[in-house]
């Protein structure tokens, strides 16, 4: 059995006013053997639950029928009981309505919105015009609703008329009329809602800020309303609300206190305590303002009696006796709530018993060892506990042992310890005792020790260890690495049990690692007694990574590095390696360094040959004969200082373009070469043949190309180019000198002697004498055939063109018996050139479609003679000159 503990309590409800529900329920349910029994309390006083009431229980829960704000609204609690005591539940409001505040203009739903000339407090109700206008002019009525949960209820308010005299355009400053009170109080985890409002002429702004001594307070807000969502104590303060406008300002200033409901920081738990002893119980619980403590038991009052002091958060029991045994409550309030804390308490008062946990019945023991013997009888009070052996008394000696808790301990055991012994335990309500009896066996011994070793990285080894022990007994053998057992199951291979002999408990180590290395310990061990011997290993291996990288002295493209030595794993530390990455790359790479070699005693070396203007991070690694450890952490990030340009910019060529340009590209130069911030290039050109250079220079380092524009620039005119980077630090090395060539443009002569052939139906060969190269203004790419039908105009003409410097080409595609106009044109990049005189082609007609028929053979020894009837073209079809067999 065990007294009430509530799983559901009652929790603030709000109910709506004319709400359509006709009834509203507090729950209340508790755990409890025998079942519990349910009153309920209003601000109180005990509810009387009668045949006709408006209250009722079910189960445990209120059930208010037809709830009405003049009579129900208050404190509720409940109260659980059973025949183990009482306890009372927290207590939980009833309230009545939630109203919010809006107003109509004439008519419904033509509701006025908060548009910062005008604004309707929340908190009275009313509404604020900053400044009237004539559209103002009306009846207005107040429109209030309850909201309950998914319910509302609204009623209005009879309208009133508001009438403007006269129109004032005056001018004047703000003056604060809706406010928000000189202290808000909220509780932590509420949202907290200020409201301020003023008048003026034009429309004041308003500003929130909260004054935190400094001398410049952030404005946190710019509307009306200030909400604070979540209000933690760090909210507290005091809060300003300024409004402004052209004629001046006012301001007004108002606290914010936070305050928080009781929450438990220590609470009371179920006890069994024995009849006789002592007991303290302590509850403590946080809060603003802070909590007051009061205790209660079996839900009435509980202070200072007799035995019992009640001392706030502390209640002291001297002398337990059995009516002490009930439900207990601490209770925590403030202003702001109460919490409730139970606790059960059943004072034991019981003879010795030990049937719960009797003296072993047989207890082995080995020769020379120690024994351990509990005596645990379940009684209340504690009882008084006596050991024999045989009908022997045992008293404390140096070789026997009876602790306060009635434990005997016996050492140095010899043959002559074997025998019955018993435990007499006795308190004021009885006595009792357990018989045990004690065998003595041979001791483990470690026969075969384990050997201390050293070893390399992946090496296997096995440790030995073997063992005498009672052959009565089973032996079983396990090993631990600093202390630190062993599990098999888990060591990924590395350690298997080398034998499965009796005695012999050998542990062999597969591939071992720098973390096997330790102190290892093997236990023989029988139910009654244990040997163990330890070996120490070492496993040698290649360094631990580094520590504490730190980088110092930067230049362009040197830096300093100084590091703490690792642990060298057994092996002397050879030499260091230095590794780096870029923000471009993650991949580390080996870099060069002063010394070049950098011996195994060093803490320092001078890193060379880096990239100016470049973030780097390095790290360092040892290595010995086993090879290169683990790196160190990467130190942090440092920029080398910048240098001039040291390498010219690639890929210098160019061409093309509109008439009279001249342009230059290169490829972008990478971020690793750029050495600086303020990167650009410096282009230098003439004209071939010519003396004096020009230049220009182009920013930024992703720019690619550059044009010059003169009307003295020729077509297809040969330039000298150079280029070079500069940054703020100072210029490059110039590229290779590069010839480009001014923009082509078409060209200026035609091809002459243009033939054309007919080949087939729909075929013609055209042919034609070349340009000369010295008329051309750039290079020539090929040519363009244009034809047409007679009769066609020669914006219609099909195109074919040619590659190179070929003369003639095959045409393909025409109709049959049809006549072409042909022309010819050399094209460059700039375009195509003026047309050959035209000149004209027919097509043939078509062959016969008709096959040869009656086709017939003979043989005539190594010859064979073929006969057909002969085909007669037609008026449209081509005259047969032959045929092919």
């Amino acid at each position: 059995n065990y007294g009430p503990v509530f799983e559901e309590q009652p929790v603030h409800t709000l109910f709506p006013e004319g709400s359509a529900e006709e009834k509203v329920t507090l729950a209340c349910r508790a755990r409890a053997s025998p079942p519990a029994t349910y009153r309920w309390k209003m601000n109180g006083t005990e509810i009387k639950m009668e045949p006709d009431s408006r209250y009722r229980l079910v189960a445990g829960d209120l059930v208010i029928s037809n709830p009405v704000k003049a009579k129900d609204a208050g404190s509720y609690q409940c109260v659980a009981s059973n025949s183990k005591g009482t306890v009372v539940s927290r207590e939980a409001s009833l309230r009545f309505g939630c109203l919010s505040y809006r107003w109509l203009l004439n008519e419904f739903p033509n509701f006025i919105p908060a548009d910062g000339r005008r604004f309707v407090s929340q908190t009275t109700g009313n509404l604020y015009i900053a400044k009237t206008e004539a559209s103002d002019l009306g009846n207005y009525s107040c429109f209030a609703t309850s909201h309950i949960d998914f319910i509302t209820k609204s009623v209005f308010s009879k309208f009133s008329r508001l009438s403007l005299a006269a129109e004032d355009a005056r001018q004047y400053a703000p003056s604060i009329k809706a406010r928000f009170p000189a202290d808000t109080y909220a509780l932590t985890g509420q949202m907290v809602t200020l409201e301020c409002f003023a008048f003026g002429n034009p429309v004041p702004r308003i500003k929130w800020r909260k004054l935190d001594g400094s001398q410049s307070s952030k404005w946190i807000g710019s509307e009306p309303l200030l909400q604070i969502q979540d209000v933690g104590f760090e909210d507290e303060g005091t809060y300003e609300c300024e409004a402004e406008n052209a004629k001046g300002r006012d301001t007004y200033q108002g606290r914010i206190i936070i305050q928080a409901q009781p929450d438990w920081l220590t609470v009371i738990a179920d006890t069994e305590a024995d009849i006789g002893s002592d007991l303290r119980w302590s509850c403590a619980a946080s809060g603003k303002p802070r909590p007051t403590i009061r205790w209660l038991r079996d839900g009435q009052p509980l202070t200072s009696q007799n035995r019992i002091e009640v001392s706030g958060g502390e209640l002291r029991f001297s002398k337990l006796v059995l009516e002490d045994s009930g439900m207990y409550q601490c209770v925590a309030e403030n202003k702001h709530g109460t919490v409730y804390a139970s606790a059960e308490l059943t004072v034991q008062a019981l003879a010795p018993d030990f049937r719960l946990k009797p003296v072993k019945r047989l207890i082995p023991a080995a020769r020379s060892g120690k024994v351990i013997i509990p005596c645990q009888p379940r009684a209340a009070p504690k009882a008084t506990v006596l050991w024999t052996k045989g009908t022997e008394l045992l008293i404390n000696s140096s070789r026997v042992t009876i602790t306060p808790d009635g434990t005997l301990i016996l050492q140095n055991i010899s043959k002559s310890d074997e025998g019955k012994y018993t435990c007499f335990a006795e308190n004021s309500m009885g006595k009792a005792n357990s018989t045990g009896i004690l065998s003595v066996r041979d001791a483990t011994k470690i026969t075969l020790a384990p050997s201390s070793a050293d070893i390399n990285v992946g090496e296997n080894l096995t440790l030995q260890c073997h063992a005498s022990h009672d052959p009565t007994m089973d032996l079983t053998f396990t090993w631990s690495l600093d202390d630190f057992p062993i599990d098999f199951d888990k060591s990924e291979g590395h350690y298997r049990r080398a034998s499965v002999k009796e005695a012999i408990g050998d542990l062999s180590i597969f591939n071992a690692q720098l973390k096997h290395s330790g102190r290892y310990t093997c236990t023989a061990q029988t139910v009654v007694d244990s040997a163990s011997e330890s070996a120490t290993l070492t496993v040698r291996g290649p360094p631990g990574p580094p520590g504490g990288v730190v980088v110092r002295d930067i230049s362009d493209t040197t830096v300093q590095l100084s590091w703490s030595r690792g642990f060298d794993n057994h092996s002397p530390i050879a030499r260091y390696l230095i590794e780096a990455r870029t923000l471009l790359s993650n991949n580390w790479k080996q870099m060069r360094t002063n010394p070049v070699n950098i011996e195994g005693n060093a803490e320092t070396a001078q890193v060379v040959n880096l990239i100016p203007w470049m973030d780097y991070e390095f790290r360092v690694l040892a290595s010995n004969i086993l090879g290169v450890g683990e790196p160190s952490l990467p130190s942090s990030k440092i920029r080398t200082k910048e240098a001039a340009p040291t390498v010219a910019p690639s890929g210098l060529s160019g061409g093309g373009g509109a008439p009279n340009e001249l342009i230059i590209n290169w490829t972008p130069t990478l971020r690793d070469y750029q050495n600086g911030d303020g990167f650009g290039y410096i282009l230098s050109f003439r004209k071939k043949g010519t003396q004096g250079w020009l230049t220009a220079r182009v920013p930024h380092a992703e720019s690619l190309h550059y044009v010059y524009r003169n009307e003295s620039i020729g077509p297809y005119t040969p330039f000298e180019v150079k280029i070079k980077a500069y940054n703020r630090k100072g210029e490059g090395p110039e590229s290779l000198t590069a010839i480009v060539y001014s923009a082509e443009e078409e060209p200026k002569v035609a091809p002459f002697r243009v033939t054309a052939k007919a080949v087939l139906s729909s075929e013609m060969d055209v042919s034609w004498e070349p340009v000369e190269q010295g008329d051309m203004t750039g290079v020539l790419l090929g040519y363009e055939i244009r034809y047409w039908k007679d009769g066609d105009k020669e914006e219609a003409a099909d195109r074919v063109r040619t590659a190179g410097l070929v003369t003639s080409a095959h045409v393909t595609g025409l109709n049959p018996n049809t006549k072409y106009h042909v022309s010819v044109r050399a094209y460059n990049r700039a375009g195509t050139g003026p047309p050959s005189p035209s000149t004209n082609v027919t097509t043939t007609k078509p062959p016969p479609k008709r096959p040869p028929g009656n086709i017939s053979w003979t043989f005539s020894g190594s010859t064979v003679s073929i006969k057909w009837d002969p085909v007669v073209a037609k008026a449209d079809e081509s005259a047969v000159t032959g045929y092919k067999v």
